[in-house]
């Protein structure tokens, strides 16, 4: 059954230091994040372009907010999944699985993040 658009819309990813995080997420991902404060939390937004394919998410610290490698799981496309894992190492976080095929769908790694998240990256080569 498809719809008409992508089930998922937006992203959290809970953090204990944003300074830390905020840091990590730009030198991993070599993309610049954005601070919100919204009601008693402070945000780090990923960049978005509202037209294009994938969702839109944010590091998130404040109340109720808990890092987990047991949770949820998001992927983060990833033209170069070795060279992403890589800078994961060089900032403060750890590689759990290194780059492996998934058959026709790609290529996969997994990281733990300089807060303890469980986070994957998803490659088509």
């Amino acid at each position: 059954m498809a719809t008409a658009y992508n089930p998922v819309g937006w992203f959290e990813i809970p953090v204990i230091d944003m300074v830390r995080a905020k840091a990590f997420y730009e030198a991993v991902l070599l993309v610049p994040l954005e601070m919100h404060e919204m009601e008693n939390v402070s945000m780090a937004w990923f960049p978005m372009r509202e037209s294009e394919y994938g969702a839109a998410g944010s590091l998130v610290r404040g109340s109720g907010y808990v890092p987990s490698s047991a949770g949820m799981l998001i992927y983060f496309t990833a033209p170069d999944i070795d060279a992403v894992l890589d800078r994961v190492t060089k900032n403060g976080g750890k590689v759990i699985t290194a780059k492996r095929g998934i058959g026709e769908y790609g290529f996969v790694g997994f990281f733990t993040d300089s807060e303890g998240n469980r986070i994957g990256l998803h490659s088509r080569v």
